[in-house]
């Protein structure tokens, strides 16, 4: 019988890339989880009541604690399930600084050569979301500027995929050697994205068959082994227990922030998203844990990394 309070729970939904690499990060650590599927965009009530308010996919709930964006997933993962390690080598720091390229620059640019090359052929509401949420308050400019770019977008992405195809060079199965990594997952969202989402991906990345061979072992990881959940369960489950982490605040805060201090966390950029209040539970250079309450959850503890959020005391 699986135990409620550490039984994962994935919020998230089939087409999302970021959230394929958590499903890749699962299947690297075999685990076992429950699928709870939310909307492509929103209204998404019952994520929102467990994040208080965060919208973005995905989001990972184990008992009464709740980790926002795929960072703090794997750091978690890693945490409760060290072997076999997401960091299979000396280099975590080496990784985890590439990730914020993976996850940022190179995901933006997936995202532009996307919903650019789709130009009117999105739907009107998916495009409003995802290009208010990536690409600003003058979103419909941006789409069209993407639109325009095309062929520079394309020059601008062929060159990582060269990179990647020059790692793999060797025979190597995956980019650190035989035993897959984080940074296989977090990386191969962002292909997985230009290959299912963009008609001109396949044809581009069969320029490159190092990188080709290392995607078709990614993908033969699988995602571990799954079974759904209603969001409502999810609810209910968070609402009957009470979070673990831990508590306190790491030295040399550079917010002078304590435990108990009221605070709003949101991404840092301008994708128009609501704040999420707490108190803070838990800080340190990685992490930014709040706790917070309402009647329809009962006491959860969100957490958030350091890296691309903004705190603001309030």
């Amino acid at each position: 019988m699986t135990d409620p309070a550490t039984e994962i729970v994935f919020h998230n939904y089939p087409q999302s890339p970021v959230a394929e690499k958590v499903r890749v990060a699962f299947g690297i650590k075999n685990l076992t989880w429950r699928d709870v599927e939310i909307p492509r965009i929103p209204p998404k009530p019952m994520l929102t009541a467990l994040t208080g308010g965060y919208r973005r996919t995905p989001v990972m709930q184990i008992g009464a604690d709740i980790y926002c964006d795929s960072q703090c997933i794997i750091r978690e993962l890693e945490r409760r399930q060290p072997t076999p390690s997401f960091m299979p080598t000396s280099e975590a720091g080496l990784m985890w600084c590439l990730s914020r390229y993976t996850d940022g620059d190179m995901f933006s640019l997936a995202v532009k050569l996307v919903l650019g090359s789709a130009g009117d052929n999105l739907p009107a509401d998916f495009a409003e979301d995802r290009g208010r949420l990536y690409l600003g308050e003058d979103w419909a400019e941006g789409l069209k500027r993407a639109n325009a770019q095309l062929p520079h977008l394309v020059a601008q992405m062929r060159a990582p995929l060269s990179w990647i195809n020059a790692q793999l060079s060797d025979g190597r199965a995956f980019l650190l050697g035989s035993d897959p990594a984080a940074i296989d997952a977090q990386m191969y969202h962002t292909i997985w994205f230009i290959r299912g989402r963009w008609s001109g991906g396949p044809a581009m990345l069969s320029e490159f068959p190092d990188l080709v061979r290392w995607e078709d072992n990614v993908r033969a990881i699988g995602h571990g082994t799954s079974s759904a959940m209603d969001g409502a369960e999810a609810i209910a489950r968070a609402k009957m227990l009470e979070p673990v982490s831990d508590v306190g605040v790491a030295p040399h805060d550079p917010q002078d922030l304590q435990v108990g201090t009221a605070v709003t966390v949101t991404p840092d950029l301008d994708g128009g998203e609501q704040p999420v209040e707490g108190k803070v539970r838990y800080a340190n250079a990685d992490t930014i844990s709040i706790e917070r309450s309402s009647d329809d959850v009962g006491t959860v503890c969100v957490h958030f990394p350091r890296a691309g959020y903004r705190v603001t005391v309030s």
